[in-house]
């Protein structure tokens, strides 16, 4: 892939995380709810959305991007629990690490291609 792709890749990516994160911590809107576990489905797809980016900019670095992502949902939740309009929910975190689970088949994909490559 050309550097000038990687680096509008890696761009977006980091522009994503901040706009989820400010998002997070915007104070809510009365939401439509279509079945009781929404909310755990937008963050799932939310961070399978981002693990799926961040593969494409940097697709040497899934083990610390997985681990990274993982952090940056809790520091989520640990941030909206010091507002007094949002909550802090481990399940949103669950259901943020339910959504990496994108990332399994490039993190065997990789230790395959490093095991041929020896």
């Amino acid at each position: 892939m050309p550097t000038s792709v990687r680096t509008l890749l890696r761009a977006l990516f980091i522009a994503a995380l901040g706009g989820a994160f400010w998002l997070a911590l915007m104070p809510i809107e009365p939401v439509i709810k279509l079945f009781s576990w929404q909310d755990k489905v937008e963050h799932a797809l939310l961070f399978a959305g981002l693990a799926i980016l961040g593969v494409a900019a940097w697709p040497r670095r899934v083990g610390l991007l997985a681990a990274g992502l993982l952090a940056y949902g809790a520091a989520m939740e640990v941030a909206q629990s010091t507002t007094a309009y949002r909550v802090g929910d481990p399940l949103d975190w669950l259901a943020d690490a339910v959504g990496l689970l994108v990332l399994l088949p490039f993190l065997r994909n990789r230790k395959t291609n490093t095991a041929n490559a020896r």
